[in-house]
C-alpha cells in the first residue's frame, strides 16, 4: 500500500510541475490596444446608414435596376416560379419560419446597417433579423473548401479608401434573388467606398457560371443617418403561421389590433 501511496504522490507532483510549466507568465500581456493605432488611417464610416435608393434611380441618379442575364435552365426554372406565384400567392415559408436571406440579399433589405472597425476585420451589423457580417482584412486567402453560410466566408483588402470584398461559400437556401437559386460556384465581389461623408456606396457583382450567362452588377447607396441606432429585430415575436403550405400564409394579428383600437382615435 504504501508503494502505490508514492506513486501516487509523485503523479499527482508532476502534473502540478506540468500546469505551472504551462501557464503564461503574467509579464507577456498583449497590449490591449495593439493594432487599433492603423484604423486611424482608414475612411470614418461610423454611425448608423440606411438604405436610400432615390441616390441611385430617382433625381437623375440613373435608369431602372439591372436585371440578371439567366442561363436557359435557369430562366425556365424562373418563369416556373412567376407563375406559380401569379397563381398561389407570394410564398412566405421562408419568412414566417424567421429563415435570413443571406448573401446577396441581406445588403439589400430595406433596414439600416452599422459597420465596425477593429483589427484586421470589418463587421456589417443589419438590423434585419439581426445579422453579422464578418469581412476578414488580416491578409488571410479565400479557403479553398469553405462552409457553406447564409452570409458566406468574407475576406477583404483595403485600397485606399476603398474596401473589395471577395465572398464564397453560400448555403443552399441562399438565392442570388427570389426565383433564381444559386449554382455552387457563386462568387461575390464587392466595392464598398464612401461617395461623400454621408453616403456610402457599394457596387456588388455577382459571378456564377450554373446561373448566369455574365456577371450581375448591383448598385446599393446608404445615407447616413446620425440620430438613428439599430434596433433588436426579432422575427419570432410577431409572426404566426396561417397554414405551412406556401402562398401568403403570414398573419401579423392587424385584424385584432384594428378591433382593439390600442392607440385611439387619429388625431384630426
Amino acid at each position: 500500500m504504501q508503494g502505490w501511496a508514492f506513486m501516487a504522490r509523485a503523479l499527482a507532483g508532476g502534473a502540478a510541475l506540468a500546469l505551472a510549466a504551462a501557464a503564461p507568465a503574467q509579464d507577456t500581456a498583449i497590449p490591449r490596444g495593439d493594432g487599433y493605432a492603423e484604423l486611424e488611417r482608414l475612411p470614418d464610416w461610423s454611425g448608423v446608414w440606411n438604405p436610400d435608393w432615390s441616390l441611385l434611380f430617382g433625381g437623375g441618379g440613373g435608369g431602372a435596376p439591372a436585371q440578371p442575364q439567366l442561363t436557359p435552365a435557369a430562366q425556365a426554372r424562373f418563369d416556373a416560379f412567376r407563375a406559380r406565384q401569379e397563381a398561389e400567392g407570394v410564398d412566405q415559408t421562408a419568412q414566417i419560419n424567421c429563415v435570413p436571406p443571406g448573401m446577396p440579399g441581406i445588403m439589400r433589405q430595406p433596414y439600416p446597417m452599422e459597420v465596425l472597425f477593429t483589427p484586421g476585420r470589418v463587421t456589417i451589423f443589419a438590423e434585419t433579423y439581426s445579422q453579422a457580417r464578418r469581412i476578414y482584412t488580416d491578409g488571410r486567402s479565400i479557403p479553398e473548401d469553405p462552409d457553406l453560410l447564409f452570409n458566406g466566408y468574407s475576406v477583404g483588402r483595403w485600397d485606399g479608401d476603398t474596401l473589395y470584398v471577395d465572398t464564397v461559400g453560400f448555403s443552399p437556401a441562399t438565392v442570388i434573388a427570389a426565383g433564381i437559386p444559386h449554382g455552387e460556384k457563386m462568387h461575390i465581389k464587392e466595392k464598398i467606398w464612401l461617395e461623400r461623408p454621408d453616403v456610402l456606396r457599394i457596387e456588388t457583382t455577382i459571378t456564377d457560371p450554373d446561373v448566369l450567362t455574365e456577371p450581375f452588377v448591383q448598385q446599393m447607396a446608404f445615407r447616413k443617418e446620425p440620430t438613428w441606432e439599430i434596433r433588436e429585430y426579432v422575427c419570432e415575436e410577431n409572426n404566426r403561421l396561417i397554414a405551412d403550405d406556401g402562398g401568403a400564409n403570414i398573419d401579423l394579428g392587424f385584424d385584432e389590433l384594428d378591433a382593439e383600437d390600442p392607440f385611439g382615435p387619429l388625431p384630426e
